[in-house]
């Protein structure tokens, strides 16, 4: 634990230790060095936040006999044999037999045939994983191993950090501890006030009792400590780049009350829901306000985030300004434009459609038009980005999916005027707390409430041979003169190289307690690109085999935007009756007429996704029927598409989607930042995540830019942290 009695001197060269390169801890050698920059550490910092990913806790360890089966435990004995087998070419297992006073536990171990260097008949061993039983034995596969008496252990609680094949566990435990010695004593970035009133560890103690606990309550306080720290950090970074203004420069004073919002509500052919009510009242109230708006509407599918965005470009209107709406494709841009300009049109206000396949002479058109303000409001995809795109008095901009938009896409928007203020709309379902860690510098609002209730749907999850009861569900529901999707997976590995995958990972994963998953609400894999090979060739085969008799036509991201457009708009208006398409078709697409969605290898999808995906039938007055077909034959990934038949709340399903979740950037290559949670669950830290952001807004609010003598440690953990050059941060 950190020395009180260390003079200052020493605990000054602590804290500077903490951010020195890793090859000055002890033991670490140059070769050691490059193994370690292969786990992502390169300082003395990142090594001390390699944290276990689960203990071995042998003060409760079972017997062999005792030992329950299909679930977790540490059972500790004798080798009596050990053995290495080949059943296949490429193949080896390890299989050991354990001993104690009370049985025999048969251990196979994939992969790892240097096990027999290491482990004797007659070794004492603890070995921790799941207990199974077949073929007359108790079994485990894959454990955790500790070779007993071979070191020294802490106490009786065995960390269990992730490793690599040239740095065993055991070694990463001598080069952790040595780097907790050359650290003792570091000075903590946390204000003493924060500490004391949440009763938290210092740092030192903190990192000292997650490595080498004597109790698992110690390990709990400790993670508390440490992920209090992380998310404050991380507050105060979005924060803190979320208050950059430009000197001289003042934020636009919406007027929120003026005759275009008053014609708008008038003119709407319907009643807002409570909901949309109250987040009209917060979207006003953040326009209205003398700093710029930085306003995230998270909404489930069919909520109704898109008229609330038409109330910010009547308010727009009502100030004299100009609005820029950014969607992230032309199908989604133009069923904005189709949907708002009559409506905001009715209120006296122009708007302008603008994407890739805009005439060239229409074009012309209509960035002199804006530029002059004879328009209003301009719709579009990317090519608003573009610098020809000027406005007059730009005022507001909206950004529609806005996670699909880079940092720099989204900073080339708002640079079109002086100070906009800024709207984003996602139906993304993401819980308050991951919204708040992602979205920290962001005001929130809510939609959880359908204004049309559609008869929703029904979802099915079926298997590969299954895939017949999908078609003949397709076929009931043409010949009913309804329409259907067919969505095809997107590119990725095989079937079997998918499961392979899998199979590794749960090996890897099996024991891991929820402990430091670093989340991200979808998976760059999730969203790789559309197979465009596949999709065609799956609408040839449906066309000449079971949609023989109707039309099918194909959409995909790719496709020139003129044909792009008549496939959609046959679709719409009934002349194609089955619509084979990539994930272009995810958002923005609203065919009442369509009831039956068919997911091919759906298992390659975040719940998320699909749950968007799904979204595009039930709309209407006649239900729908999701049918996500699954060639995997992973237990885990069953249970997650399980979860899509159980329940058809989007937030529902992201909360569950982020439990299973074991790594990714939380910030992702679309924020901006780096990956510093590597601790948190913001499933379960949701009232951490709530109290660092209420801190940190406290902070911001006296002290801007980290200034105060008292926030100085804190202004130096941050540029450390992020590891960027922040010229608003005190001493940057």
């Amino acid at each position: 634990m950190q020395g009180s009695s260390q003079r200052p001197l020493d605990r000054l060269a602590a804290t500077l230790s903490f951010d020195e390169d890793v090859r000055k801890v002890r033991l670490v050698s140059p070769g050691r060095a490059q193994a370690l920059s292969q786990l992502g550490i390169e300082s003395v910092r990142d090594l001390l936040d390699h944290f276990p990913r689960r203990y071995i806790d042998l003060s409760s360890v079972k017997t062999i006999a005792s030992a329950a089966i299909g679930q977790s435990c540490t059972i500790q004995g004798r080798v009596h044999e050990i053995k290495l087998k080949r059943p296949r070419p490429r193949l080896s297992l390890v299989e050991l037999s354990l001993v104690d006073d009370t049985g025999v536990l048969i251990c196979t171990v994939f992969r790892q045939p240097w096990l027999m260097d290491s482990i004797k008949a007659g070794d004492s061993l603890a070995l921790a994983g799941k207990v199974e039983f077949s073929y007359g034995f108790k079994r485990m596969t894959n454990p955790f191993i500790e070779a007993l008496g071979d070191e020294p252990i802490k106490g009786k609680i065995i960390p269990v950090h992730p490793a690599c094949e040239k740095i065993s566990a055991a070694w990463m435990r001598r080069l952790i501890t040595n780097g907790l010695e050359l650290t003792r004593g570091l000075l903590d970035p946390l204000p003493l006030e924060l500490r004391e009133k949440y009763h938290l560890m210092s740092r030192g103690a903190a990192l000292e009792a997650i490595h080498f606990p004597t109790s698992m309550d110690e390990v709990k306080e400790a993670r508390r400590r440490l992920a209090y720290e992380e998310l404050l950090f991380l507050e105060l970074f979005l924060m803190i780049e979320g208050n950059r203004q430009e000197p001289g420069l003042h934020a636009f004073e919406h007027r929120v009350d003026g005759p275009a919002v008053t014609s708008l509500m008038e003119h709407l052919p319907f009643e807002l829901t409570d909901d949309q009510r109250q987040a009209q009242g917060e979207l006003f109230q953040v326009l209205a306000a003398p700093t710029p708006a930085n306003h995230l509407i998270l909404g489930d599918v069919g909520t109704g985030k898109t008229i609330l965005a038409a109330f910010g470009v009547a308010a727009a209107a009502d100030s004299n300004g100009q609005s820029l709406f950014m969607a992230p494709t032309e199908v989604l841009a133009q069923q904005h434009f189709d949907s708002l300009s009559p409506l905001l049109l009715a209120s006296g206000i122009r708007l302008g459609l603008l994407t890739g396949s805009t005439p060239a002479h229409e074009r012309a058109k209509l960035l002199e038009d804006f530029a002059s303000g004879r328009i209003t409001g301009l719709i579009g995809t990317h090519a608003l980005l573009e610098d020809e795109v000027r406005a007059q008095n730009l005022s507001l901009v909206i950004i529609d999916e806005q996670q699909r938009f880079g940092v720099e896409q989204r900073a080339r928007m708002l640079a079109k005027g002086a100070l906009p203020d800024a709207v984003y709309l996602t139906a993304t379902p993401i819980p308050r707390s991951l919204a708040l860690a992602l979205f920290g510098n962001l005001s929130l609002s809510y939609l959880h409430e359908k204004p049309r209730k559609g008869s929703g749907r029904t979802t099915q999850v079926l298997t590969k041979s299954q895939k017949g009861q999908a078609y003949d569900a397709a076929l009931a529901a043409l010949s009913r003169g309804e329409q259907v999707y067919v969505v095809c997976p997107l590119i990725g590995l095989d079937g079997k190289a998918r499961d392979a995958k899998a199979a590794r990972a749960s090996e890897d994963d099996a024991e891991e307690e929820e402990f430091h998953p670093r989340i991200a609400i979808e998976s760059e894999e999730d969203l790789s690109g559309e197979d465009t090979v596949a999709a065609t060739k799956e609408a040839e085969l449906l066309q000449s085999t079971v949609f023989s008799d109707y039309r099918v036509g194909l959409l995909y991201g790719s496709l020139p935007p003129d044909q792009k457009h008549a496939v959609m708009e046959g679709f719409r208006n009934g002349s194609i009756d089955v619509l084979v398409t990539t994930t272009v078709i995810e958002v923005g697409v609203d065919v009442p007429n369509a009831t039956v969605m068919i997911i091919e290898d759906a298992d390659r999808f975040g719940l998320s996704q699909l749950h968007q995906l799904r979204g595009r039938v039930g709309r209407g007055e006649k239900p729908g029927q999701v049918f996500l077909i699954s060639a995997s034959k992973q237990e885990a990934a069953l249970k997650r598409l399980a979860a899509m038949q159980s329940t058809d709340d989007g937030f529902e399903l992201a909360s569950y989607d982020l439990s299973l979740r074991r790594e990714g950037d939380i910030l992702g290559n679309r924020q901006s930042g780096a990956s510093v949670l590597k601790i948190v669950n913001v499933i379960r830290d949701g009232r951490i995540i709530e109290a660092a952001h209420r801190d940190a807004a406290e902070i911001i609010e006296c002290d801007p830019y980290l200034e105060s003598m008292e926030h100085k440690a804190l202004a130096r953990e941050l540029r450390q942290v992020f590891d960027e050059e922040h010229s608003q941060l005190a001493g940057g």
